[in-house]
């Protein structure tokens, strides 16, 4: 078992975070079976009813089931994260890893576009993005990866130019070897590491983005469900009130999802950091055991030490 495996297996944040992300897939894959409830159906003599046995979570306004909506949203909230860092990823990688291994006029091209792209607040440069186009599933998916490969690739571009400068890299290059392969094959395998960490950070933030647009009303559409939307229907202040359950359990979701991501990026982060996996080496002159004891007077030329 390797050392990275093992520091994980004893890591609780690592469990924790494992178990809320696949309870959340678990829960979308098998929403249909899961729910109990349409999350379409309208039920209006219904609505704002109490948690039962009937409704996990009690009904919304309109009388559907918030359970079978909360279940059916997290294919949306975990779509959501997996495709838009997908996105994030293929550009931040590409162009990180073509900034850092070739520099100059490249490195500083793509790192301008970057600082332009980060100058931005990000929720209202996503704002601006979803409301020039039609809000829909993909518009919103495309944007918040489009927005976010800066980030990434200013990440990817400073372990380039680390691993870029090392002496297995530098023969590669001296033998004549293609930049491709060299890129490919002795490059990448040193970047992967923290590339796979801000990959599983970033799904959270990609998580609170996508429901963050939805409360505002351009993320999904109605009525397909979605935690942002959700908390947005139940927003009235006479329905947080009497129903507060309709805000609540959403918010929650939202919460347990982004913190299971974090605590599982995290423990990643320990575990495959190298500074964590140091050694410790003998200190020159230091006694042999924790027990020595402490010279007196009493031994032959040897003063005792000053306290």
């Amino acid at each position: 078992m390797s050392r990275t495996t093992e520091r994980l297996r004893r890591d609780p944040r690592a469990w924790f975070g494992l178990s809320v992300v696949l309870l959340m897939v678990l829960a979308a894959i098998g929403a249909r079976w899961v729910a109990r409830h349409d999350p379409f159906l309208i039920d209006l003599a219904g609505q704002l009813q109490g948690p039962s046995w009937e409704h996990w979570m009690g009904t919304d306004i309109q009388g559907r089931d918030v359970w079978a909506r909360l279940v059916y949203g997290a294919r949306v909230s975990l779509a959501a994260g997996i495709v838009s860092q997908g996105i994030a990823l293929s550009l931040g990688l590409a162009l990180g890893l073509i900034a850092g291994y070739y520099g100059k006029w490249i490195d500083e091209l793509v790192m301008r576009l970057a600082d332009v792209t980060l100058a931005f607040p990000t929720l209202l440069l996503l704002i601006a993005m979803v409301a020039a186009l039609q809000p829909s599933l993909p518009v919103v998916f495309v944007t918040i990866g489009v927005v976010g490969w800066a980030g990434m690739a200013r990440l990817v571009r400073g372990q380039v130019l680390v691993v870029r400068e090392l002496e297995y890299v530098q023969a590669v290059r001296a033998l004549g070897g293609q930049d491709l392969r060299i890129v490919v094959k002795h490059v990448l395998p040193g970047v992967i590491a923290p590339v796979v960490i801000a990959g599983t950070l970033g799904i959270a933030g990609a998580i609170m983005a996508e429901s963050s647009l939805s409360f505002l009303g351009l993320g999904v559409q109605p009525p397909t469900p979605s935690w942002g939307a959700m908390i947005a229907d139940g927003r009235d202040l006479m329905q947080l009130r009497r129903a507060p359950w309709t805000s609540l359990f959403p918010g929650l979701a939202i919460g347990m999802a982004v913190l299971g991501f974090n605590l599982l990026g995290d423990a990643l982060r320990d575990a495959m950091d190298p500074r964590s996996q140091r050694t410790k080496m003998p200190i020159a002159g230091a006694p042999a055991s924790v027990g020595a004891q402490r010279p007196t007077s009493d031994a032959p030329g040897i003063a005792p030490a000053p306290m």
